[in-house]
């Protein structure tokens, strides 16, 4: 069985600052049931009692896990507890890092060597991509499957399906290659470029998005948007419905 629908809150990110558990009621009034969870660690508690309070769930959530101090790392594994997380997911690396085999490899090590210690908090990790770990390539592949082949078992991929476009690989084909080990997708649309303006609802844009969903039918679809130039709540609205559509 399909999984329900899940959004990324960064695409509703100013509602969410001026009024949390309205910008989550709207969600929730869409037809969503799964929000992604991201900025909360200094306001867990806060979003956990508007999640329940607006029925939703985020099995998933963001927070930057390298380069943080061991306090800080204590935090976030706390957090996403609060939260109810089942899924902590780093969102980002330094692209500085993704230039040779040597600095990409040290990343998936870094990263899995994490996995043990969220597990003794019930959690599991993930990485979610840009487009520059598929653009910078090493030895003839993308920085991103060198990284992908390095890492544990115990740490899941959650697959920026636009990004992995606008930086010249094929989402679909990756998402063959790495199988169940793309729990989650974030499934964008928009015209293919770098530029976030122009990302539009799901559906409206350039992306193959039913083969891609077809590709990891048991993965989480995670909407996102991060930008638009319309209505952000009608985009998320117009992605629900089309979604729907697509996986039915």
């Amino acid at each position: 069985m399909t999984q329900p629908l899940s959004v990324q809150l960064y695409t509703v990110r100013d509602a969410l600052a001026a009024d949390l558990p309205g910008t989550l009621q709207r969600i929730a009034d869409i037809g969503y049931t799964n929000v992604e969870a991201f900025g909360f660690v200094d306001r867990a508690e806060a979003l956990r009692d508007a999640l329940a309070a607006a029925g939703l769930q985020s099995p998933s959530g963001h927070a930057r896990l390298l380069d943080t101090g061991e306090q800080d790392l204590d935090q976030i594994f706390h957090a996403s507890v609060t939260v109810g997380l089942s899924t902590l997911i780093d969102p980002h690396i330094d692209e500085a890092r993704w230039t040779t085999r040597e600095d990409v490899e040290a990343i998936a090590r870094e990263l899995s060597a994490l996995a043990p210690r969220a597990a003794d908090h019930g959690l599991a990790l993930g990485y979610h991509n840009h487009a520059f770990e598929f653009s910078n390539r090493i030895d003839g592949v993308s920085a991103y499957e060198v990284f992908a082949d390095a890492l544990s078992d115990d740490v899941v991929l959650e697959l920026d399906t636009y990004w992995v476009q606008v930086g010249g690989d094929d989402p679909v084909a990756i998402i063959g290659k790495y199988g169940d080990k793309v729990q989650f997708l974030h499934v964008k649309d928009g015209d293919g470029s770098h530029d976030d303006k122009k990302q539009v609802a799901v559906g409206n844009g350039v992306m193959p998005v039913r083969e891609i969903i077809a590709a990891a039918p048991d993965a989480l679809h995670v909407v996102e948007l991060d930008d638009h130039e319309g209505d952000v709540f009608q985009a998320v609205a117009d992605s629900y419905t089309f979604l729907e559509g697509a996986r039915a």
